[in-house]
């Protein structure tokens, strides 16, 4: 199929570049000239494992195209996707002001019919919206097109999106026109050959809600365990042995319940947000999910709690190595990273730090930690460590899951103290070996 997907963004540039893998003709479309060069000369934007190869090997062989121009490419596509950013609005309610300007454009230019996909994460009613502002436009010019607007939200993991996209637990296909669903269907098909039991297809109002609703399922398990971390500590019971237990019951499992220093990302806190302010919207108060956002905002200080329940609140003099400052590992992005607050609180009372991070530097000293001065980036974990008072694990990247102990304990001050916002190493092991150590869930 001719596809076009317009937004190189996280979602915009897997999703197209997947379905090119597949086959597919696709051109991805976006407003940033430079961003659209530097694609063509295979510069990746952001950091996903597996992603940079696939696009050099998609543009040589002549199924993946990039541009600036969507008009010169709606007459010969067969799906139009829309994959721009949806950021929260100053409300928490997602900012579909990209979304729509793509769907006036869209109606401005098209000459044949058309099926539009709204693949950014958007409230229900978006489709309706989209609808609205493309009839408008064919209105204005005088012009009869048929198209249908379809929901076909992404559910992707930033740091394996590609096996994702490729191998989907499941795609979800929200339409209200059986043609457009069959299409769907086949554009799909390839990624599930064994079974299609896993391509869902319901009303779009039902998928669009789909989205948010997963989302807001993964952050309340996540701040779950981290409430109960927060009162094991304080019953004196160990939250590492209790998520053995309770992940052994099926109906639980494990995934999503290791207690940590709270959810960041592009996803969760937005989509939160998003959810209860879509409650809101028509009249009712999402007690659960205030409270799911309530008890994260509180966890990213957790670990900055316990710092200065050691060191004082008074910081100055103090140094800090922190390992890790994407919101997770296997990506780039520190969008509402915890690193970010924890580091913040530190700095304000004084501190300063020496942060280590295997991609995600670049984000904190030209963006997000931009205007702290008292950071040092470091280009090795243990090169932190030297002159400094403890050591913070912030991001559970593979490099810091075994590191050399001895080598931490002689680098750092002594007595050696190591704060884990992950609950990574062996207490009994630290103990041992003569380092103080503070975890999350477990009194020392």
């Amino acid at each position: 199929m001719n596809l076009t997907v317009i937004g190189t963004g996280y979602v915009g540039l897997v999703s197209g570049t997947c379905f090119a893998e597949m086959g597919n003709n696709v051109t991805c479309i976006d407003v940033d000239a430079k961003k659209i060069e530097n694609l063509k000369k295979g510069v990746i934007p952001i950091y996903e494992p597996g992603l940079e190869q696939m696009v050099k090997r998609n543009v040589a062989n002549g199924t993946l195209h990039f541009s600036t121009v969507l008009k010169d490419h709606l007459a010969t596509c067969d799906l139009a996707f829309i994959a721009v950013g949806t950021p929260m609005g100053e409300d928490g309610s997602a900012d579909l002001q990209y979304v729509l300007q793509v769907a006036k454009e869209i109606g401005q230019h098209m000459s044949n019919s058309l099926i539009v996909i709204d693949k950014s994460t958007v409230p229900v009613g978006t489709a309706n919206k989209v609808s609205d502002a493309i009839q408008k436009e064919l209105d204005e010019r005088g012009v009869k097109i048929d198209f249908q607007v379809v929901s076909n939200p992404e559910f992707l993991k930033e740091g394996d999106a590609i096996n994702d996209f490729m191998k989907p637990d499941r795609v979800v296909i929200g339409s209200n026109d059986e043609a457009a669903t069959k299409k769907m269907r086949s554009l799909y098909s390839p990624f599930f050959r064994s079974s299609m039991d896993r391509l869902i297809t319901m009303d779009v109002k039902s998928a669009e809600m789909t989205k948010y609703v997963a989302n807001a399922m993964l952050a309340t398990k996540i701040s779950f365990m981290n409430e109960v971390a927060n009162i094991c500590e304080l019953v004196g019971a160990d939250v590492n042995k209790v998520r053995i237990g309770i992940g052994s019951d099926h109906r639980i499992g494990y995934s999503f319940i290791y207690p940590g220093s709270g959810y960041g990302g592009s996803c969760f806190p937005k989509d939160v947000k998003a959810l209860k302010r879509m409650a809101e919207s028509q009249g009712y108060e999402a007690q659960l999910i205030s409270a799911v956002e309530d008890v994260n905002d509180r966890q990213k200080l957790v670990i900055a709690k316990k710092v200065v329940a050691r060191f004082g609140d008074d910081l100055k003099g103090k140094t800090f190595a922190v390992w890790g400052l994407a919101f997770k590992p296997e990506t780039d992005d520190m969008r509402e990273a915890p690193a970010i607050y924890i580091i913040k609180d530190l700095v304000a009372r004084g501190a300063k730090i020496k942060a280590y991070d295997p991609k995600a530097m670049d984000e904190a000293k030209h963006f997000y930690l931009k205007d702290i001065e008292s950071i040092t980036y470091c280009d090795s974990k243990y090169d932190t460590l030297t002159d400094s008072d403890a050591m913070i694990l912030l991001t559970e990247w593979k490099e810091f899951r075994s590191p050399d102990f001895e080598e931490i304990k002689h680098r750092l001050e002594q007595p050696p103290v190591i704060f884990d916002g992950r609950n990574q190493f062996n207490h009994e092991l630290l103990a041992e070996i003569g380092i103080e150590y503070h975890q999350i869930g477990k009194t020392n």
